[in-house]
C-alpha cells in the first residue's frame, strides 16, 4: 500500500491542492449526474421538467438577488487585497446576506405577483431564496480555501453536502405527493445545514460585516456585469423555460436530461478552470502571457476528447440514465455538448477582460449572445420543436466565444505590445476537430456497429497515448507550482 501512494507523499501542498480542488468539482457535479437515473425514474417527465425549470429560474434570480458577488470580483479581489483578504471575504458575506434579506422582504410583500410570474409556490420561492444565500456563503468560503491552497476542509464539506443532497432528496421525493417541492426542499435543507457554519466562520475570521470600502468596490465592479451574468444565465436556461411555455413540461424534461448529460463536460472544464485560473492571473500580472499556451492548448485538447466521448456514447448514456421515454434526448446531446465546450474557451479568453476590469466588453459580448438566443429559440422551437434549442444554443455559444476572443486580442494589443497567448490557426484546428466529432456522432447514432468501431479506435488511441495525456494532465493541475506569488 505504501509504494502506490509514495508519489503523492512526495508532493508539496502547492501541487496537492489543485488535485483535491479538481476532486471537489467531480464530487459536486459527479454525484449529481450519477444519481440522475434515480430521479428520472421516481419523477415523471413532467415533474423532472418542472424541477429543471425551477433550476433555470434559480440561476436567473440568483443574479439579481446576490449580484453574483462570489464570481467575477471576488477571486480577483482576494488577490488584489491580499493583505486584507479576510476582511474582504467577511464583508462580502455580510453584503450577500443583506441583499438576500432585502429581496426576501420584497418577495413577501408581493408574493402573489412573483408566484404568478415564475409559476412557483411560496414554499418553492422561499426555498429558492434560501438556496441563493447558502450557495453564495459556500462559494465565498470555497474560493478563499482555493486561493490559500487549503483543501482538507473543502473536500470534507463538499463530500458531505454532495452525498446528503441526493440521499435527502430521494427520501423526501418518495414520501411526498408534491415531488417537485420535496426535491427542492431537500436541497435547501442540506445547504442550510452544511453551509451556515461557513458563513459564521468567515465572519469571525474577518470580523467585518460591513465595509464601505469593500462594499462600494464590489458593487461598482459587479453591477456593470449584471447584464453579462444575466445573459449567460439566459444562454444556459432560456431554452428549458421556453420549451415548457411553448411546447410543454414533458419536452422540457427530455431536453433537460440531454442538457444535464452534456454538462458532464463541465466536470472537467470546471476542474481545469479552478486549477489554472489563479495561475493565468499571475502570468497576466507578470506580463508572461506567452507561457499560457503551454497549458491551455493541452486543456483544450482534453476537453475535446471528453466531449467526443460523451457524444459517441450518448445512446448508451441515455439508456442508463433514463427510461425509454427520454430516448429522443440523444439528438440534443451533440450540439449542446459542443456549445458547453465553447463556454470553457470563453472563460479562458474572458480572464483578460476580468483582470483589466473591462466589464463593458464582457457585458456587450454576453448580451448580444443572449438576445440572439431568445430570438432563435422563439423562431426555431416553434418551427422544428425542442431539438432546435440545442442548435440555437450551439450557435450562440460559438458567437459568444468569438466575441470574447476578439476583445481578448484588443486587450493584448494595448497591454502586451501585440503579443497574443493563442494562435488562431491552432484554435481553428481544435474547433474543426470538435465539430467533426459531433457530426460523426449524429451520423452514426443509427449505425451502432460503425459507431462502436470509431469509439474503439478512439479508446485505443487514448490508451496508446496515455503517458502523453497523463503528463499533460499533470502539467495542468500543477500549473500553480510555477505561478510565483499569489498576491
Amino acid at each position: 500500500m505504501i509504494r502506490p501512494f509514495s508519489w503523492y507523499r512526495s508532493l508539496s501542498d502547492k501541487v496537492r491542492a489543485p488535485i483535491w480542488f479538481a476532486l471537489c468539482v467531480f464530487l459536486q457535479k459527479g454525484i449529481t449526474v450519477l444519481t440522475t437515473p434515480i430521479f428520472t425514474r421516481i419523477l415523471s417527465t413532467e415533474e423532472y421538467g418542472n424541477f429543471n425549470v425551477f433550476n433555470s429560474w434559480l440561476e436567473i434570480v440568483t443574479i439579481f438577488v446576490s449580484l453574483k458577488l462570489c464570481a467575477g470580483v471576488y477571486l480577483q479581489s482576494l488577490v488584489k487585497f491580499s493583505e486584507e483578504r479576510y476582511k474582504f471575504a467577511s464583508s462580502m458575506q455580510g453584503l450577500s446576506f443583506v441583499l438576500t434579506l432585502f429581496w426576501t422582504i420584497i418577495y413577501l410583500a408581493f408574493r402573489s405577483f412573483w408566484n404568478n410570474i415564475f409559476s412557483l409556490t411560496t414554499v418553492q420561492m422561499l426555498s429558492m431564496l434560501i438556496m441563493i444565500w447558502s450557495s453564495a456563503a459556500f462559494n465565498f468560503w470555497a474560493t478563499a480555501q482555493r486561493v490559500e491552497l487549503k483543501y482538507k476542509a473543502l473536500v470534507a464539506v463538499t463530500l458531505i453536502s454532495s452525498v446528503l443532497k441526493p440521499v435527502i432528496g430521494i427520501l423526501f421525493v418518495v414520501n411526498a405527493e408534491d415531488k417537485v417541492t420535496a426535491r427542492i426542499l431537500g436541497l435547501a435543507l442540506v445547504e442550510v445545514v452544511c453551509f451556515t457554519g461557513l458563513f459564521i466562520s468567515q465572519l469571525r475570521k474577518g470580523k467585518t460585516f460591513f465595509s464601505k470600502k469593500f462594499w462600494k468596490y464590489a458593487l461598482i465592479f459587479n453591477l456593470p456585469l449584471i447584464p453579462h451574468y444575466l445573459s449567460t444565465s439566459v444562454l444556459n436556461s432560456s431554452d428549458r423555460i421556453m420549451i415548457k411555455k411553448m411546447i410543454g413540461p414533458d419536452e422540457a424534461g427530455i431536453y433537460s436530461l440531454s442538457y444535464q448529460l452534456s454538462q458532464l463536460i463541465t466536470l472537467f472544464s470546471t476542474a481545469i478552470e479552478q486549477a489554472i485560473q489563479p495561475w493565468i492571473y499571475s502570468k497576466i500580472k507578470q506580463k508572461k502571457i506567452g507561457e499560457i499556451k503551454k497549458i491551455i492548448y493541452p486543456a483544450f485538447a482534453i476537453m475535446i476528447c471528453v466531449a467526443a466521448m460523451i457524444m459517441l456514447c450518448a445512446p448508451e448514456v441515455i439508456a442508463i440514465f433514463a427510461p425509454k421515454s427520454y430516448s429522443d434526448a440523444i439528438w440534443v446531446i451533440p450540439p449542446v455538448t459542443i456549445g458547453v465546450s465553447f463556454v470553457f474557451a470563453y472563460t479562458m479568453f474572458a480572464t483578460f477582460e476580468f483582470y483589466y476590469e473591462k466589464t463593458n466588453y464582457i457585458a456587450a459580448a454576453t448580451v448580444a449572445g443572449a438576445v440572439l438566443n431568445i430570438i432563435l429559440n422563439y423562431v426555431f422551437i416553434n418551427k422544428f420543436g425542442y431539438i432546435a434549442a440545442g442548435y440555437t444554443t450551439l450557435i450562440c455559444y460559438f458567437l459568444f466565444m468569438c466575441f470574447h476572443y476578439g476583445f481578448m486580442r484588443k486587450i493584448c494589443r494595448k497591454n502586451f505590445d501585440g503579443e497574443y497567448p493563442f494562435s488562431e490557426k491552432i484554435l481553428a484546428m481544435l474547433l474543426a476537430v470538435i465539430f467533426m466529432a459531433g457530426a460523426i456522432s449524429l451520423i452514426t447514432y443509427n449505425m451502432p456497429l460503425v459507431r462502436y468501431v470509431i469509439l474503439g479506435a478512439f479508446l485505443i488511441t487514448i490508451i496508446i497515448k496515455r503517458k502523453l495525456i497523463l503528463s499533460k494532465v499533470k502539467d495542468i493541475i500543477t500549473a500553480k507550482k510555477g505561478s510565483g506569488s499569489r498576491e
